[in-house]
């Protein structure tokens, strides 16, 4: 993902916020020329490893072969190689999920929208309708689940097959780096993914990168507030090879990625992930405080083709 769990500092060590206040717009142009730059010139970025943004907390439970576990405040779930039929059912404070042992495909990512002053939605919101990696019979044959690890907000699960490893980790925060699916094959492993219904991918006009979101402003204050929809793919050794306004395919190389990052960490003016393939969380941390720009106004979705 694209920040490690300890809170981001500048250099001098004290805690920074890059967030300014919605709508700033004098001197937006040079601020994003001149931080660009500054990103590029950094030295690795994006660690391997989920973190989640929450102002309450999170706590996952999970579903294995029928049986549902919810670890204690501050202890750990573990399971050991284990046959899993069917589907594992992670449910958090702030998002959850499916993953489905048949394909080892993520369905329904959904941000519950439970109460929190990082959350981006305030109904349960299916986020991604999928995420599929295109395993063949003979990758998926045998398939076991090698490691499961539930504590707190935290899920780690590790997948064994006759021809390699899939590893999924999640963080059960309302925003920030939330997921990753990660391979350990001889060769590339394709991904789907797919959002859900009323998403949409888009062009950022303050970045020129692509994000995903449905349009909705944030709301500042009441009960009902929220921050606006925003998320992106987080790839890692890996190529896109293709874009539509629903509907991205990505090729991971044998130690990459593929992740997904919520909210403000979305849109920061980042140089994007290294080539890293092992022990990423140093070698690819920023270390100091990115300027995130003013949310886009009416996104436009991309062509459907």
């Amino acid at each position: 993902m694209d920040h490690t769990l300890e809170p981001r500092r500048t250099a001098h060590g004290h805690m920074a916020r890059a967030r300014t206040a919605r709508g700033r717009t004098v001197g937006l142009a040079a601020t994003i020329a001149a931080v660009t730059v500054a990103a590029v010139a950094l030295v690795g970025v994006a660690p391997a490893q989920a973190s989640g943004k929450t102002s309450t907390g999170g706590d996952y439970a999970v579903t294995v072969n029928g049986t549902t576990t919810n670890p204690a405040v501050g202890k750990e779930y573990k399971l050991r190689d284990t046959a899993v039929t069917g589907t594992i059912a992670v449910r958090g404070k702030h998002n959850g999920f499916d993953i489905r042992v048949a394909d080892l495909g993520v369905y329904d990512y959904t941000l519950t929208g439970a109460p929190d002053t990082q959350r981006m939605v305030t109904t349960p919101t299916v986020v991604f309708a999928s995420k599929v990696p295109s395993l063949t019979a003979t990758q998926l044959a045998g398939t076991r689940l090698s490691s499961l690890e539930v504590r707190d907000d935290t899920l780690v699960a590790i997948f064994s097959t006759g021809a390699g490893k899939f590893k999924i980790q999640a963080k059960d925060g309302a925003q920030g780096g939330v997921f990753q699916m990660e391979t350990e094959f001889v060769g590339p492993v394709t991904f789907t993914h797919t959002l859900g219904a009323g998403l949409f991918y888009f062009t950022n006009p303050y970045t020129g990168k692509i994000n995903f979101g449905d349009g909705t402003p944030a709301v500042t204050s009441g009960s009902g507030a929220h921050q606006m929809l925003l998320g992106k793919d987080s790839p890692q050794v890996a190529t896109k090879t293709l874009q539509t306004a629903t509907t991205t395919t990505w090729t991971v190389q044998p130690g990459g990625r593929l992740g997904g990052v919520l909210g403000e960490d979305a849109i920061e003016l980042s140089a994007g992930a290294t080539n890293c393939t092992s022990d990423c969380q140093a070698q690819n941390q920023i270390h100091g405080s990115l300027p995130v720009p003013p949310d886009p106004v009416d996104p436009t979705p991309l062509p459907t083709r």
